[in-house]
């Protein structure tokens, strides 16, 4: 290499930190040694070699340390290094480096790598610190191992004890007896039709003094709850709490592969949330809830630290309000008295998505089963107005555009929320497709889901292939587009101080959830959440896998990089926004972010060319 060659290298490498320690002939002796490689995204990962390790330099482009696992380790980008881990502990290459974009790299043999060591104490240290802080850093992503964002499939008993739905409850509680369990999954043909435990087996065959004869599923329960194997610890926990129930099945693609019990659970760690769910439940005053809700902020912390998913993050905080909501609900019952007929607490928006993040404000309605008399409108507007009051008080502000129940114009019987659905679906106008984008994600928070589920089967049997709505929701959907201007450069915003960013919920996320919206619609998808409304539009080939999941790619990547904000916006005791500083990105972070943007801008392309071509 002559001295033209160097000069680039070497201006390059005496810039970044240690290298900018060493001596002139320490950095040329560096230099001298160096030897190029270049990476092509194409090729996916870098080829390794367990027996050479190096220092790698990323003099450009883009990569993704992950372990063994499949856990990202780090992200890097211009100036940074890996493969010092080998170097330094003697131990074999363990982890991956992914290629994220087309790059050059410098390698460093082992030799001068440990000369420079010898020779500069700095040198040395830095790279024993970023040694202890990857392993720290390894550390903090396998504290994933946490009810709140581990797998069922870690706790669960992957060979479950299964039965024939014929065979007798006398076989059954033998099996059970052998192998030492308190249940055994019913199958039919391979596929799950019910549970038999021990209390079935008290209630439904002893106590009606029947004999072991009894086929088994007479005494089985039938539909029980289920799981599939990548949902979260958390939710078992919790759909255990909600219905009573100590074994959930856990079923992937109808086949039952393994089961959970709160044997299991116990022999984990307890989660925080559920903990503090738990103390909700148990709060028996207004006072007292809205004082347990000040823990609220603390969880978020906590999960954004553990680098919880962006989507669980969401379905953590979502079920501490939705718990919020049930005990206020319960105990301003307990003053009102009982309520005069059935209705349902119906959340929209975030909530309704079960994506809330930091100041979530308000969005919720009641569903009445008939029209109620003038008693029973007073009883609706005292509790709608004090669980919406209590809400406020817990820290969920009064919805600016007053969609709350204690809005009598969303206080609604189910003949009269029908109908309203029914006038936005046939009159799309500007209003009512602003209207769309917040009520047609709506879930039940409390109340009989039969119910809900008569509202929710007309809205779809009334979205499903309707042309000229779905037009209508498609060009609401593209009256805001990402960030980003000529060359792609960010398009920044004021934050209504004089502070300008990028506002990551509005022209990001949101934009997302309006795009699986209008798919989700047109395909009479009940699915809510943007993430698993993908997913399904995915497995039903509406969108193809690929930008199926580049969508739900770039909705994480967003929605991770506004939690993260939003913690650090917390930390430092500022004000809580949606709004980013991209002064504050690293040049990866930075090149990631405008990828993302990119994918909503061409989801965004291909809604307009599907919905509104004819129109």
């Amino acid at each position: 290499m002559d001295a033209s060659e160097l000069q680039p290298i070497s201006q390059f490498i005496k810039a970044q930190a240690p290298f900018d320690t060493l001596t002139a002939a320490a950095l040329e002796r560096c230099c001298k040694s160096l030897t190029v490689g270049y990476y092509s995204k194409a090729s996916a990962i870098v080829p390794l070699d367990e027996t050479h390790p190096q220092l790698y330099i990323v003099r450009s482009g883009a990569f993704e340390v992950r372990d063994d696992d499949g856990e990202l380790v780090d992200r890097l980008g211009e100036g940074d290094y890996f493969g010092f881990l080998s170097l330094l502990s003697g131990e074999k290459v363990s982890n991956r480096v992914q290629i994220l974009e087309d790059g050059l790299v410098y390698h460093l043999d082992p030799d001068t790598f440990n000369y420079l060591r010898g020779e500069n104490r700095h040198f040395d240290r830095f790279f024993n610190r970023a040694f202890a802080k990857r392993l720290r850093h390894q550390g903090r992503f396998k504290a994933k191992e946490l009810a709140t964002t581990s797998r069922v499939n870690t706790l669960m008993s992957k060979h479950p004890l299964v039965i024939d739905s014929n065979s007798t409850v006398g076989e059954a509680a033998q099996k059970m007896r052998l192998a030492r369990v308190s249940s055994v999954l019913v199958i039919d043909n391979h596929q799950l039709v019910g549970i038999l435990t021990d209390r079935d087996l008290r209630n439904r065959v002893l106590a009606e003094g029947l004999d072991g004869h009894l086929p088994v599923h007479q005494a089985m329960t039938t539909r029980p709850k289920t799981l599939t194997s990548s949902s979260l610890v958390f939710e078992a926990m919790l759909l255990m709490s909600e219905h009573s129930i100590h074994h959930l099945p856990i079923v992937d693609e109808g086949k039952p592969i393994g089961i959970i019990t709160s044997t299991d659970i116990l022999r984990g760690q307890s989660s925080q949330p559920l903990l503090l769910i738990g103390e909700i439940e148990r709060q028996d005053t207004v006072e007292s809830l809205i004082s347990v809700s000040k823990q609220i902020p603390l969880l978020l912390q906590n999960l954004i630290s553990a680098d919880a998913r962006a989507e669980e993050i969401g379905r953590v905080l979502t079920s501490v309000t939705d718990a919020l909501t049930r005990r206020l609900i319960v105990l301003n019952q307990q003053l009102l008295g009982e309520a005069p007929m059935a209705f349902c607490w119906l959340a929209f928006g975030s909530q309704g998505r079960q994506d809330q993040a930091a100041c979530s404000d308000q969005d919720n309605g009641l569903l009445l089963a008939h029209e109620p008399d003038e008693a029973a409108a007073a009883y609706f507007e005292a509790l709608s107005k004090s669980v919406c009051a209590g809400l406020d008080l817990c820290g969920y502000v009064y919805c600016p555009g007053e969609i709350m129940a204690q809005n009598p114009q969303w206080r609604l019987t189910l003949k009269q929320w029908q109908h309203k659905f029914e006038t936005w679906v046939n009159t799309p106008e500007p209003k009512a497709l602003m209207h769309a984008s917040i009520f047609f994600d709506m879930r039940p928070v409390y109340g009989p889901s039969s119910l809900f589920n008569d509202l929710q089967d007309t809205v779809l049997a009334n979205t499903k292939g309707n042309d000229i709505f779905l037009a209508g929701m498609a060009g609401n959907a593209l009256t805001e587009s990402p960030p980003l201007g000529f060359f792609k450069k960010f398009v920044l915003e004021r934050d209504g101080r004089e502070v300008k960013g990028i506002d990551l919920k509005h022209k990001g996320n949101a934009l997302i959830n309006d795009i699986a919206r209008v798919y989700a619609l047109s395909a009479g998808i009940k699915e809510v959440n943007t993430a698993k409304r993908i997913r399904e539009l995915m497995e039903l080939n509406i969108i193809n896998r690929k930008d199926a999941l580049n969508l739900a790619d770039a909705h994480e990547f967003i929605a991770h990089m506004r939690l993260s904000n939003q913690g650090y916006q917390d930390k430092h005791s500022q004000e809580i926004t949606n709004y980013l500083k991209p002064q504050h990105l690293s040049s990866l972070v930075r090149h990631q972010l405008k990828d993302a943007f990119k994918v909503v801008h061409d989801a965004q392309s291909g809604i307009k060319i599907k919905f509104t071509r004819s129109f």
